[in-house]
């Protein structure tokens, strides 16, 4: 075989290592001492003899390439390296690396016979296609295992075998032409370049990349609700799935957080970017959420507080939100959103609303006032919550996916939970998903029957004046009889309603309105007025004649709060959880 017949054929790979070869052989051949004529008055032939030959100038003729063959080149290259011959691939030549690894081959042989390690590599198809196009052919990184042998050296005639080792090699064919030149046969060069360092560096970085989402995705799912809340007059599920296991895990998040007197704050919520940071700054986000919560301020000012927050947390992070407020009382939502998507409802018939666009920019942003707006949702209606990983597809605008949903959700029935498992499947939402997804679904049920009875709303017109405080204590007291109630029970909830009474007509201005409400789990009473101060518990005197009206209701209670109402005014309660088997 002739360098210079195949050399140029050669993938860039191989013939960069050819050409690395011929380069170390000339340069060996130039350092050679060379022989020096004798002549008259000329240094002794001995003396001529060791010294150096004058480096090559640049009118020197380029050194011919045709004496180099196959061994002068593959010889001394590091890569395995096989030539074949013929439509059955005979043997034709293995440099030494191959040999060493694989252990020395029989010439003439064929290649089925011969390199059984390259027919379990599946590589004789592909050098068939070489063979019949002409063009070369690749394989990467093909795992190898083979048996390491010490060639044979002259302590040591004969190979010994050494330990089984693995590595991954990226295997080269490419065409070439074997023989003299009146009867060459085409043939096939079989180049194997050792990556299994690339390989396990690749591998490693993946294994990090796999601790390092699984850590995020712990984190995440340790920062959402362990069990949600269960609200006397919803019901709700939620459901979080991560992207893919090549995806970083995200932001998103949601909460469901009763707040007193019988009404619910329903969170949902998404920081734009990936990995640990983003879930972080999740955890943070929903932390100051349930505070903000627990002092029952309008969604709008929620989101304000929010907005502030995120900003310093980290600047660089911006997130989506939507905090709604649930009152069985005004069978409505109250909410603001933050950029978010928007809330869907459904209908007891069926028909799938769409909540307004978002009352202000994303959390982060700053600069902005935010607004509350309003949504119906009575006995019989539903309505989910959800991030843009439900949603957006690529190459797809993202409202097409809000229509699909609203599509999906109109036709989905069942419990909270299962309607999630079912608007998950209808999106195409899977395990290999390319974004986490996050989704509340709540329903304000319709009671009829046995359900019904436990459930009762009473209210009372108070005008003020002396009369007012009597009025309040016979109407609780005959609401609470009728509702059944134990004797201590009805006491105590008389008691509440007579000092809340007592309160509002001491600081509050009219109208005021007295109201009880019972579910299936507990007993509130709630008055309202026109005054927006809101009351708080203090330590009275020995002296004092007043101020002990709220340290009373906190006291025989089991919660109470106060908070302001829309259009101005405030509202305080108590909440009497029912005895057990009580209905």
């Amino acid at each position: 075989m002739n360098f210079t017949r195949w050399s140029a054929r050669l993938p860039g790979t191989q013939r960069r290592a050819a050409a690395r070869a011929e380069r170390m052989e000339r340069a060996d051949r130039a350092a050679a001492p060379q022989p020096v004529p004798a002549a008259a008055g000329s240094v002794p032939a001995a003396r001529a003899e060791t010294t150096p030959a004058a480096p090559p100038g640049p009118d020197d003729p380029v050194p011919s390439l045709a004496g180099l063959s196959v061994h002068d080149i593959l010889g001394q290259v590091p890569a395995l390296a096989v030539v074949v011959y013929g439509p059955d691939h005979r043997l034709a030549y293995v440099n030494d690396a191959y040999a060493t690894l694989f252990g020395p081959r029989t010439p003439g042989t064929p290649a089925r016979e011969a390199l059984p390690e390259l027919t379990e590599l599946g590589l004789l198809p592909l050098m068939d296609q070489v063979l019949r196009s002409g063009r070369p052919r690749t394989v990467k990184s093909r795992r190898v295992k083979a048996e390491a042998r010490t060639p044979a050296t002259a302590d040591t005639p004969t190979a010994t075998e050494s330990d089984t080792r693995h590595g991954y090699y990226t295997f080269t064919c490419s065409p070439i032409e074997v023989g003299p030149h009146e009867a060459t046969q085409p043939g096939v060069l079989v180049f194997a370049a050792d990556v299994t360092d690339q390989v396990e560096a690749a591998e490693r970085l993946r294994a990090s990349e796999r601790r390092q989402r699984e850590a995020a995705v712990t984190l995440q799912r340790s920062l959402l609700p362990q069990e949600l809340e269960q609200p006397d007059d919803l019901r709700v599920a939620a459901t979080y799935q991560p992207g893919g296991k090549d995806t970083a895990v995200g932001g998103d998040w949601y909460d469901v957080i009763t707040l007193g007197a019988g009404r619910t704050a329903l969170v949902i919520g998404d920081v734009m970017g990936r990995g640990v940071r983003a879930a972080a700054v999740m955890g943070q986000l929903r932390t100051a959420v349930r505070a903000y919560a627990r002092l029952d301020l309008p969604p709008h000012e929620v989101l304000q507080l929010l907005d502030g927050l995120a900003t310093e947390i980290d600047a660089t992070q911006i997130a989506t939100c939507v905090y709604a407020v649930h009152d069985p009382n005004e069978g409505r939502l109250v909410y603001a959103s933050a950029g978010h998507l928007p809330i869907l409802v459904r209908d007891p018939d069926g028909t799938v609303r769409r909540a307004a666009e978002p009352t202000g920019p994303p959390l982060g942003t700053g600069g902005w006032v935010h607004t509350s707006g309003t949504v119906p949702l009575g006995p019989g209606a539903s309505a989910v919550l959800y991030t843009d990983g439900l949603v957006e597809r690529r190459n797809e605008d993202i409202y097409e996916g809000v229509e699909a949903l609203e599509r999906a959700f109109a036709g989905a029935t069942g419990s909270p939970q299962v309607m999630c498992d079912r608007l998950m499947r209808a999106l195409g939402v899977t395990d290999e998903h390319d974004d986490d997804v996050a989704m509340l679904v709540l329903q304000h049920p319709a009671r009829t029957g046995h359900d019904a009875e436990l459930f009762h709303n009473a209210a009372l017109e108070l005008l003020g004046g002396i009369e007012a405080a009597p009025r309040a204590r016979a109407f609780a007291s005959g609401v609470l009889v009728s509702w059944r109630f134990p004797t201590e029970l009805r006491d105590l909830g008389v008691l509440a309603a007579s000092e809340l009474v007592a309160n509002s007509l001491q600081h509050g201005t009219p109208p005021m309105r007295l109201r009880l409400r019972r579910t299936d789990r507990r007993l509130i009473i709630e008055v309202t007025d026109g005054d927006d101060h809101l009351p708080r518990r203090r330590r009275a005197e020995p002296a004092d004649e007043a101020g002990r009206g709220i340290s009373i209701i906190a006291t025989i209670a089991s919660s109470w709060g106060s908070r302001r109402t829309p259009g101005g005014g405030k509202a305080v309660w108590c909440e009497f959880a029912l005895p057990a088997g009580h209905t």
